[in-house]
């Protein structure tokens, strides 16, 4: 995934028997359940081609021309207002979304698209600490990944915002920092941190981690609950104490799309509850649909992972889009992290 796992292949296109028009769908990659797809074609007569990607940054490179052929994709919060502001968005008509009111009221009037005029939430989760249990003490803190018992043995995410923001969330500022000197700070502390690493790395995690060949990781919760559950007893999850990023991915058409209504009718498919609580039973992902989530088994709606307890998710803060000044600075510090 970045963010997600192997469900998927990277590159995947679905044809339907019917000769109905094709809709280009650009996902992450495990973000549907292996019947999403089909069970739409089956209802709306249409074709669908889907591809994933592997972060927000990939899916931005190839739409950014507004002549990509997608129709269809998956940003991150952090990411909506930007690509509104570059005109790479269509507004939603709200007319063909009869199943908007299946959302969570926490994503009926999320603070990057209020009115949902840009957006529909779809998976939301929170990134934390992976572990094996036999790791004493456990981990319960960002600085605890910079011990060096773990040398080797710990991989932190592919992704300058989750580095970047744990390392802030280490020296006590916000994930969101634009202040030049708390970046700079940040950058010494993952640089600090580089000779204890095995890689950055995203969905890859999952397997590593069930395996026993690390013993912390920086995951997301999605993979770090698919990883649980490939090793009963043997992992564990935490959030930090210092705090933690909360991330929503959401479904937006592109401007460039021409098949704008067969677009939407996509969108009113996944928030069917059934559709959407099928995708997390496959992918162990947490839905933004609280509809769906009275569909789970108790073992998935209960799962602290996926579902952490509100007093727990208090602590949580959700990514912000960068002033661009700030933007550019992270973006060249994470090219000399990546490189030192």
């Amino acid at each position: 995934m970045n963010r997600r796992r192997f469900l998927i292949g990277s590159a995947l296109s679905v044809e339907a028997c019917s000769r109905g028009p094709r809709l280009n769908v650009y996902n992450w990659s495990d973000y549907v359940a292996p019947g999403t797809v089909p069970g739409f074609e089956r209802e709306s007569g249409a074709r669908v081609h889907y591809g994933t990607y592997e972060s927000n940054q990939e899916m931005l490179a190839k739409v950014m021309s507004g002549n990509s052929g997608w129709d269809v994709v998956f940003p991150s919060e952090d990411f909506v207002g930007p690509m509104r502001e570059l005109g790479l968005l269509a507004p939603l008509n709200h007319d063909w979304l009869p199943n908007l009111s299946a959302l969570a009221p926490t994503f009926q009037r999320p603070p990057w698209d209020p009115e949902l005029r840009w957006c529909v939430p779809y998976m939301h989760g929170v990134t934390g600490i992976l572990y094996q249990r036999a790791l004493q003490p456990a981990p319960q803190s960002w600085g605890n990944l910079w011990d060096p018992r773990l040398r080797g043995r710990l991989t932190m995410l592919d992704d300058q915002p989750e580095v970047l923001g744990a390392c802030l969330e280490k020296l006590g500022r916000s994930l969101n920092s634009s202040e030049p000197g708390e970046l700079l700070a940040a950058r010494e502390e993952a640089i600090a941190q580089k000779p204890l690493l095995r890689a950055y790395l995203n969905a890859e995690v999952r397997d590593q981690a069930a395996a026993g060949d690390l013993l912390a990781a920086q995951a997301w919760a999605v993979t770090a609950a698919q990883a649980i559950a490939a090793a009963p007893g043997k992992l564990a999850f935490a959030l930090p104490t210092e705090g933690f990023p909360r991330f929503c991915d959401n479904v937006a058409i592109l401007r460039e799309s021409r098949r704008r209504e067969l677009a939407h009718l996509w969108i009113d498919y996944l928030l069917q509850p059934e559709t959407a609580a099928e995708i997390v039973a496959a992918t162990r992902t947490a839905s933004a649909n609280s509809a769906a989530e009275e569909l789970l088994a108790p073992e998935i709606r209960e799962n602290p992972v996926l579902y952490p307890a509100p007093e727990a998710l208090a602590r949580g803060e959700w990514f912000q889009s960068q002033p661009l000044a700030s933007q550019k600075l992270r973006d060249r510090l994470w090219t000399e992290i990546k490189s030192s």
